[in-house]
């Protein structure tokens, strides 16, 4: 078998255990452990050829972010909670992103969440007032454009938010294009459709 096929492309199935089995696990094989709450958005969306619309039709995680990255020492749990365009959450919706996210915390994990733009800022702001201090790092990022499309920055965002996990302090974050906001000092420029800090 060639070096190239003997490379794990996906990341490692989750194993049940104790939590000193597990970090004995760890140590042994360097496994980055992370957790993934999918909540929908254009990160999301998926085009539908048969009416030419893009809908939030379930999570990608398990397709296409996975074919796309090599991740052969991490173990990704991923939570698909919801598949809404964030246009149309309100705090019924920022409430369960809150509460699956205490829970998810229990496994002092990093989490990534996956959120639509348009109202990310504010499910993360809405969370730091419920919650100002947290066990792990949290990061919100999303995408401008659908995950798949040539021109997406929504690989890149994914991508960035994974690295930046493993190394910041616990707490609430987004990143988004190169840049890593510490929650609630972030902010959407509809302009420039991108995120900027607001301690500029």
């Amino acid at each position: 078998m060639s070096e190239k096929n003997s490379l794990p492309h996906h990341p490692q199935i989750m194993t049940a255990g104790s939590v000193e089995e597990e970090t004995k696990l760890y140590l042994r094989q360097g496994l980055v452990k992370l957790t993934i709450m999918t909540t929908g958005g254009t990160i999301e969306k998926t085009y539908d050829e048969n009416d030419g619309s893009l809908e939030n039709r379930g999570t990608v995680i398990s397709n296409k972010i996975h074919q796309k990255l090599r991740l052969p020492n991490t173990e990704i749990k991923v939570i698909p909670l919801m598949s809404k365009d964030s246009i149309y959450m309100d705090d019924q919706d920022r409430e369960k992103i809150f509460q699956a996210l205490l829970e998810a915390v229990k496994d002092a994990r990093p989490i990534i969440v996956l959120h639509g733009t348009d109202t990310m800022e504010m499910t993360a702001k809405y969370c730091f007032q419920k919650k100002a201090t947290w066990e792990v790092p949290i990061i919100f990022t999303g995408a401008m454009i659908p995950l798949g499309f040539e021109d997406s920055d929504a690989l890149q965002n994914v991508t960035e938010a994974l690295f930046a996990c493993r190394f910041i302090e616990s707490g609430l974050y987004l990143s988004f294009h190169n840049q890593l906001f510490k929650v609630p000092f972030v902010t959407k420029n509809r302009q420039l459709r991108t995120f900027e800090s607001t301690l500029l």
